[in-house]
């Protein structure tokens, strides 16, 4: 299967925070969710990728090409949207369009307008007038209008309500439709990405713990809730992280291992993450 994203090694290293050797790849026509506690190298990496900073160490190739070598080239395709407007207060829609026009070569003026009228926002009204949610469809809005093939985006449902996060959500979907557009969405909405990601990815503390398809993640794992005894009593290799307390232990196993008639409980995204960061490991 052919990749839109490899990332390799990739580090950075501040006083107090490190990204230690991050590698994943993200197969073409495929939605990632990139998840991680706040301070988990998240944005980090996105802008690793992005090239908004310098690299320690490690390689980044996107649609092929190497992201320092060809920049230009492969930014023409990507539309990026961050957890932030990164558009001027003073400009509305119409001025931020003829700005892009500048920008994109492919920009296209009639798609921006549709999108415009798809989210009910209003081309002359300021940006400094509009809701959050507003600017997050502006931005995504901006970032489609240019025929990008491949969407990167940090944390653009995060604060936003129920309902204009599933409507852009199904934009997300609509994206990738003819497999041959693909997305990496960083997000702290666990519930967003089991519904659109077809592959899961976890920083934590700088490295990345896994990097699976959603599916394979959730077939895979399934939760035993057990006494000490029963417990101790378990073969070792069939644990990947567990937590005792006073009333007995709960342990992350793949399903594959187990044998006999024990009862599992179901691991979604967020268990899972959480046995991985907080649990023990055999």
């Amino acid at each position: 299967m052919e990749n839109v994203l490899v990332v390799r090694n990739l580090s950075k290293r501040y006083d107090e925070f490190q990204l230690k050797n991050v590698s994943f790849s993200l197969p073409k026509g495929c939605i990632m969710g990139l998840v991680g506690e706040n301070g988990a190298g998240k944005s980090t990496t996105i802008k690793l990728i992005l090239n908004l900073i310098n690299r320690d160490g490690g390689s980044v190739s996107i649609f092929g090409k190497d992201n320092l070598t060809h920049e230009k080239t492969i930014k023409e395709d990507l539309g990026v949207v961050f957890d932030e407007s990164s558009f001027p207060d003073n400009l509305n829609a119409k001025n931020i369009s003829l700005v892009m026009k500048n920008v994109y070569k492919n920009w296209d003026e009639g798609l921006f307008y549709s999108y415009l009228k798809r989210f009910a926002l209003p081309a002359q009204k300021k940006v400094k007038d509009y809701s959050r949610g507003m600017k997050m469809k502006l931005a995504i809005a901006a970032a489609l209008s240019h025929h990008p093939k491949f969407l990167i985006l940090d944390e653009a449902t995060s604060g936003l309500d129920p309902m204009v996060r599933e409507e852009i959500l199904d934009i997300f979907l609509e994206f990738i439709q003819d497999e041959e557009h693909s997305i990496l969405l960083s997000s702290h909405i666990i519930s967003d990405l089991e519904k659109i990601a077809d592959y899961v990815t976890f920083i934590h503390r700088g490295e990345v713990l896994f990097s699976e398809a959603k599916d394979q993640l959730l077939e895979e794992y399934g939760i035993l809730k057990c006494t000490h005894a029963e417990f101790d009593s378990l073969d070792k290799d069939l644990i990947v992280r567990y937590r005792k307390n006073q009333f007995g232990v709960e342990a992350l196993v793949r399903r594959n291992k187990l044998k006999g008639k024990h009862l599992l409980d179901p691991a979604g995204i967020e268990d899972i993450m959480l046995f991985y960061s907080k649990g023990v490991e055999k």
